[in-house]
């Protein structure tokens, strides 16, 4: 999952090399935390959160094989 968000954020980004994604496992729950260069966050987020919804349902439909709720927060 981890590998995922990163490869469509890098690829959205003007500034791939500050683009870092973390994953930590609370009570069953993977969560990712997608950090991007304050510039790029229009760039992920997009009009009306449509690109930050986009990458959500991505990782939900690679999750659902594992059985396991993923989490996607992005930040700065």
């Amino acid at each position: 999952m981890k590998d995922l968000v990163e490869v469509l954020a890098r690829a959205l980004v003007d500034h791939p090399e500050e683009v870092s994604v973390t994953e930590t496992e609370k009570e069953g729950e993977i969560i990712l935390e997608l950090k991007v260069a304050p510039e790029d966050m229009g760039k992920v987020i997009g009009k009306q959160g449509r690109i930050a919804k986009a990458i959500r349902a991505m990782v939900k439909a690679a999750a659902s094989k594992t059985n396991k709720k993923v989490v996607v927060e992005i930040g700065q």
